[in-house]
Order: structure tokens, then sequence, then C-alpha cells
């Protein structure tokens, strides 16, 4: 049975671990890393298979031009082993309802076209986003109606480097 939860500090090095496992690098790791000691992760959940960490997700803070309360999901995360069993999107859809109950009105993803439309998100609703990244993975999902209805540029957390 797999559970979901917030994360704790006592996590972290499991999260390091599945993060680098579901990207075969060490590099979105380091970028949970960065972003949580820069006070910038807004909802970051793991998913937990008979009491050991098995997937992850994180929503950090974007800053807005406008004043709107958006989010970056970035990265999200499971085990080898456990892909394809529904967990990614459970862990995503979890991690969208605590980012509307904390006030957050969009949620911003640069990912696999084929997958995260599956979650709602879609690059016609990001086309109003100005941002560093453009194109067919880059997606967006208003968690409030009409929340990317009007033009709004962001700015990513130091942590992405950009």
């Amino acid at each position: 049975m797999v559970t979901l939860r917030p994360a704790c500090e006592s996590d972290h090095a499991d999260i390091r671990t599945v993060v680098a496992a579901a990207f075969g690098q060490a590099d979105e790791a380091d970028l949970v890393d960065r972003l949580r000691g820069d006070g910038d992760a807004l909802v970051e959940l793991v998913a937990e298979a008979d009491g050991a960490v098995v997937g992850h997700v994180m929503f950090s803070r974007l800053a807005t031009d406008t004043g709107a309360r958006l989010a970056a999901l970035a990265p999200l995360s499971v085990l080898p082993g456990f892909q394809r069993d529904g967990l990614g999107m459970a862990l995503m859809e979890t991690g969208h309802a605590l980012c509307a109950m904390a006030g957050i009105q969009a949620v911003i993803v640069l990912g696999h076209p084929g997958y995260y439309p599956r979650a709602g998100y879609s690059a016609e609703a990001a086309k109003t986003v100005a941002a560093p990244f453009s194109g067919p993975s880059f997606m967006g999902l208003a968690l409030t109606p009409g929340a990317l209805d009007s033009r709004v540029t962001v700015t990513y957390a130091a942590a992405f480097g950009l």
C-alpha cells in the first residue's frame, strides 16, 4: 500500500535517492535541495510504500509581475519500479489540492507533453505566461478559473539558475 504525505526533514536523503534514480542523474535532486534550502518550496510531498520513500513532488514559488500567485511543478519523481501505476498522477493531484488551499492560482510545468496533459496541463494555457521557456513542453494549469487568462511574466526561483 502506498501513502502520500508531506515531506519532512528526515526524508531528504531518501528524496535525493528517488529523484536521482527517476532522472538517472543528480541535477534534479540538486535542484530540490537548492529550492528547499532557499525557502522556495511551497508544497513538497512524498509517496511511501512499506516505510520507504518511492515518489516525490515539489511545487516552488514563482514571482509574477501582476501579483498573481503561481507555482512551478518541478520535479515530479517516482522510482522506476513504481512508475506507470498512477503514483505520479496521485502526487500531482494531491499537490494541486494543497497548492489551491494555500492560495496558489495556477501551476506551470516544463515537462513531457504526452504526460502532463493527463493532469490537466496544456501548452495553450501557458501561452499567456512570459517565461524563459515556451513550446509544447511548457504547460500551465489554472487552479482558479481564469488564473491564466491574462498576460503574466514569471520569474523562477534562483535555484533554477535562469
